[in-house]
């Protein structure tokens, strides 16, 4: 949990592919905005090849990329914006959105974020370290996490709690190097991108399970928000 919260059981609600579609068409359009040729635009190749794992039609992955470029003559204005504040508990959290409307999502995320605290510009962030993400699955029983890490140059792992994939954790800079590179080491890379990693996690274990189920009921009606693409909190991953 301390590297990206994710609801419980999200996977298995009936609109969880169209969300993902939606948080990956996002990102897919403002990435395009450098280029509508994945070869030359490495952070647009690893959304694609992203978006090709979650299943997303072939229609709709090239609407959006041709949509972000201006290719269909309509104007895109997202905007990368984070919140920062505290969910209940006093347990931090960032909030990642991606808007066209600000004069929408800010009042929004005031309104949600009433049962914590909404801080300003800062007020968590130097609690958290940006880095790069990587979820990759082994390619074999025999591919070693420690090993691929330390081959492609990644800063730290963490492998999967439940599903057996691993959390390869880079510097910003290094995260489509890092990508290439997992894959001569015997992994498969699912997802990439940019986040934030708590410094001093939280453990679970120091709340009581009212209080876990107050912050757990917190961070899903955050994620809920359409404008919302990720959202990372301060809690260790035993939770």
């Amino acid at each position: 949990m301390g590297a990206q919260w994710k609801a419980k059981g999200k996977e298995l609600a009936a609109n969880a592919k169209g969300r993902i579609f939606g948080k990956l068409s996002k990102d897919i359009m403002l990435a395009a905005r450098s280029g509508a040729d994945p070869t030359a635009n490495s952070r647009l190749r690893l959304l694609v090849e992203q978006a090709r794992k979650a299943s997303m039609p072939k229609d709709t992955l090239d609407r959006a990329i041709k949509k972000g470029a201006g290719l269909t003559g309509e104007v895109v204005n997202f905007e990368r914006v984070i919140y920062e504040g505290f969910a209940p508990h006093q347990v931090a959290v960032m909030v990642e959105c991606l808007t066209d409307n600000l004069n929408r999502t800010a009042p929004e995320m005031r309104v949600l974020f009433r049962k914590g605290q909404l801080g300003t510009s800062g007020s968590v962030a130097w609690d958290f370290d940006h880095v790069g993400m990587i979820e990759a699955e082994p390619t074999s029983k025999d591919a070693d996490a420690e090993l691929a890490a330390i081959e492609a140059g990644a800063q730290d792992f963490e492998p999967g709690e439940e599903d057996g994939n691993t959390l390869f954790l880079t510097d910003p800079s290094d995260l489509d190097l890092v990508s290439r590179a997992l894959q001569a080491q015997g992994f498969n890379v699912l997802s990439a991108k940019l986040g934030y990693k708590p410094k001093n996690p939280v453990d679970p274990s120091s709340l009581s399970p009212a209080q876990l189920e107050e912050v757990e009921a917190f961070l899903a009606a955050i994620d809920d928000n359409d404008d919302v693409q990720n959202v990372y909190v301060s809690l260790a991953d035993a939770a």
